[in-house]
């Protein structure tokens, strides 16, 4: 049984493989000025926290080692205290939200989580909980890569990865704002990309990708969406002064005066809102591969390492 005024996290002190992954009793956060506590009810599980859990970030200079590292991005559950000066969310209310910062010694996987009231926007309605908890990561890396972007309505957009948890919600929002979709995905996941608005596909096992893509858009794409670390053979897919955001691996260099920049995702309240409203609208696909107790955060990073899977893993404390 948890202490009063302790709760239960998963964290690591340790870097290495799934079995670093530590459910250990924390203090219980307090919010600070501008910020909630949210009871977490759902915590998604994404590639960025195997990255993390394996001190890979550390080793490529992106965060600082500590001594106690915490897991978990996403969340999705209800407001249980509020911060001073807070008066957009109050205690009871239903809220999904980002924690964008690294250097962090307590994440999401936990049974409360302390974030920026700008960080948080109202859970989508009607949703499963574990359905929203899916969204805030994934769907704003797609959200913000497209703004990145800046591709005129009626534009071609190449997005690799397609069938994945950040290249589905590309494929869809950017068929809302009226782009033209190439998707490249497994050939077995071709119906379910153009379900999601693709207007072409192509087979990311194409012997050549950039001759397989300037084959349905002749001189090639206004701009591509790198969500699976394709790098250069996407980058040759793009016409002269095109476009490329990629998400996934360090972005090539822009030949041909091609625009080419990583995206780095920044927690963004009133953007996760709107997301947050479009898939309780059901204008945007949540899928939950399972959900597994947050005393089985290992085992759920196994899962997700072995591959495979379509949508995410989400952990209930």
């Amino acid at each position: 049984m948890t202490e009063p005024n302790m709760m239960r996290a998963a964290l690591v002190r340790a870097y290495g493989g799934p079995e670093a992954v530590e459910i250990a009793e924390v203090p219980l956060p307090e919010p600070g000025p501008g910020q909630v506590r949210i009871r977490v009810a759902a915590a998604t599980v994404n590639p960025v926290d195997l990255l993390t859990r394996a001190g890979t970030l550390v080793a490529a200079g992106r965060m600082a080692p500590r001594a106690e590292t915490g897991l978990g991005w996403d969340v999705a559950g209800v407001v249980d205290a509020i911060g001073p000066g807070v008066r957009v969310f109050a205690p009871g209310d239903p809220v999904i939200g980002l924690r964008d910062l690294l250097d962090v010694s307590l994440g999401t996987y936990a049974e409360y989580v302390v974030l920026d009231a700008t960080a948080v926007a109202p859970a989508p309605q009607g949703l499963p909980t574990a359905a929203a908890a899916t969204l805030p990561l994934n769907g704003l890396t797609a959200w913000q890569s497209l703004d990145a972007l800046d591709l005129p309505h009626g534009a071609t957009l190449l997005v690799t990865g397609a069938a994945g948890a950040v290249g589905g919600f590309a494929v869809e929002l950017a068929a809302l704002r009226g782009l033209r979709v190439v998707a490249v995905a497994g050939a077995a996941d071709e119906e379910l990309v153009r379900e999601l608005g693709a207007e072409w596909f192509v087979a990311r096992d194409a012997p050549d990708l950039a001759a397989a893509v300037r084959a349905v858009v002749p001189g090639g794409v206004a701009g591509a969406l790198d969500a699976a670390g394709v790098g250069v053979p996407a980058l040759a897919a793009v016409r002269n002064a095109g476009a490329f955001a990629a998400v996934a691996a360090d972005a090539p260099v822009g030949l041909r005066g091609i625009r080419s920049a990583n995206h780095w995702i920044a927690a963004d309240g009133t953007a996760l809102a709107q997301l947050s409203a479009l898939a309780a609208a059901g204008r945007l696909t949540l899928r939950v591969a399972g959900a597994l107790p947050l005393d089985q955060a290992a085992a759920a990073h196994r899962r997700l390492a072995a591959g495979g899977l379509r949508g995410r893993l989400v952990l209930t404390p």
